[in-house]
């Protein structure tokens, strides 16, 4: 079992990730058995993969009705084998516009989807999207140093 951040902190994982509104809203909406769409189940588990292990993962997955098993292993996997960070709150409203199920039920909140605010991630994460920064940021240099 990996270490989760949930486990770390002496609470279960469910517990932490519902400090946030939007984990709280979509864990809710797979607990009542909604559909919570691809880029639902993409976010839920880019932010939650960090503070459950993969069968709680997997198994919340699988209340949604429009996944699977296989849908739901391949999705772990992509979210793990490619490391993604949990997105910011741009990215899901982008992923949002993209499908009918709210991921965050009120857009209209600047603080509301913002899984950086409300929840405590592995330091490895906040490392991983620091290295991404500098990385851009050099890109961008090289690219005005040629234009100049």
């Amino acid at each position: 079992m990996t270490d989760t951040q949930g486990e770390r902190a002496g609470t279960s994982g469910q517990e932490a990730l519902r400090e946030n509104g939007m984990m709280r809203h979509l864990l809710d909406s797979l607990e009542e058995g909604k559909d919570i769409g691809h880029f639902g189940r993409l976010v839920f588990a880019m932010v939650a993969r960090h503070f459950l292990d993969e069968a709680e993962l997997k198994q919340l997955l699988l209340k949604d009705p429009a996944c699977d098993e296989a849908q739901a292993l391949s999705l772990i996997e992509q979210v793990k084998a490619r490391d993604y960070s949990p997105p910011r709150r741009e990215k899901v409203l982008q992923f949002q516009q993209q499908q009918d199920f709210p991921i965050i039920p009120n857009p209209d909140d600047p603080d509301a989807g913002n899984v950086y605010k409300d929840l405590r991630f592995p330091e490895h994460v906040y490392a991983h999207i620091s290295e991404y920064r500098e990385q851009k940021a050099h890109v961008h240099e090289e690219e005005a140093a040629h234009s100049a």
